[in-house]
């Protein structure tokens, strides 16, 4: 997709924000954005338009102070590399990164332009940045990371589905850390609930699993988010259905799309609160100066729909806590 076109598609087209808020610069600023996403999934269009309204909000606006040049990678790891290696090569004044792996290979690239990233996991261990109040060099941004939400989901999936004896926690072990771990694991002796990890890289791999959980009653999944399961998450929602296997998930578009809940950090906010970065880093301020900056909004979803299809009654606790209710 060409640059303009993109834009269009976002809703980038936004009127140009008052005077007192914008200042003409001398040239216009280039902006590089890397998505580990493919390029025609809505929800990832709906992450880009967030950061681009809000670059817009805070002055910089494509075609009069910044150039956007925008490459979609998938989940395929050579490709985020190579278009990694494409924007460096472009020479751009910042680039965004939207998730890990291409946090990573954006990193590998270059050691001077800087970077904001949004919706990495865990910074640290990922080796993207050494401290998070100072993280130093050209790489800062926003994390997802809350470790303690390992415990909570399983915690979700327990009470909403109370015959709950085992629970599959899917990811793809390329692509995920496994700062979640221990709380899923604290959580799982306490509810006296079986963990299976269930690592996947394929579609086959998916069903794989999911008919493996569904063989017997008492089985459940926990579905890590990371671009593989973002990216097949059609595949784990419908496999989970016709298994008659309730899940709980990370991100609040997996309910929307079909799941049963989810309970997770809201990444619209975190692709808006990167804007403010990028604006930050391009007004003169460096990216190592920068802390690395943490969720602050929260959502729950559950979809009725799905519970009822999978013979579930939702208890009111939940139903009082949800951000959103799917009928």
């Amino acid at each position: 997709m060409k640059r303009r076109e993109f834009i269009t598609l976002i809703g980038g087209a936004a009127a140009w924000p008052v005077a007192g808020r914008a200042q003409q610069r001398d040239r216009v600023r280039r902006i590089g954005v890397l998505m580990a996403w493919e390029e025609n999934d809505p929800v990832a269009k709906t992450y880009a338009s967030a950061f681009t309204q809000a670059l817009v909000d805070l002055g910089w606006t494509d075609g009069r102070n910044v150039r956007m040049d925008v490459r979609w990678a998938g989940a395929d790891i050579n490709r985020i590399r190579a278009l990694a290696q494409d924007l460096v090569g472009l020479q751009p004044d910042i680039i965004l990164a939207a998730g890990t792996p291409a946090t990573v290979a954006l990193q590998r690239e270059t050691p001077t332009i800087p970077i904001v990233f949004a919706s990495v996991s865990d910074p640290v261990a990922s080796s993207i940045v050494e401290r998070l109040d100072r993280p130093g060099g050209n790489v800062t941004g926003f994390a997802t990371n809350e470790a303690s939400l390992g415990g909570k989901w399983l915690e979700l999936l327990s009470e909403i589905a109370p015959g709950l004896k085992r629970a599959a926690i899917m990811f793809n072990p390329d692509l995920a850390v496994s700062s979640f771990m221990p709380s899923l694991e604290a959580a799982a002796r306490s509810l006296k609930v079986t963990p299976i990890i269930a690592p996947v890289h394929s579609d086959v791999e998916i069903e794989t699993a999911i008919i493996a959980l569904g063989r017997e009653p008492g089985g459940g999944l926990v579905v890590i988010l990371d671009v593989f399961t973002a990216g097949h998450r059609a595949s784990i929602i419908s496999a989970a259905a016709r298994n008659n296997v309730p899940a709980v998930y990370t991100l609040s578009y997996f309910a929307r799309d079909g799941g049963l809940l989810s309970y997770g950090v809201d990444t619209v906010d975190i692709s808006r609160r990167a804007a403010s970065y990028v604006d930050r880093i391009l007004r003169g301020e460096k990216p190592g100066d920068l802390p690395v900056q943490f969720p602050t909004k929260f959502e729950m979803v559950v979809n009725l729909k799905t519970a009822k299809a999978l013979g579930l009654a939702v208890p009111p606790s939940i139903l009082l806590r949800a951000d959103e209710v799917i009928e």
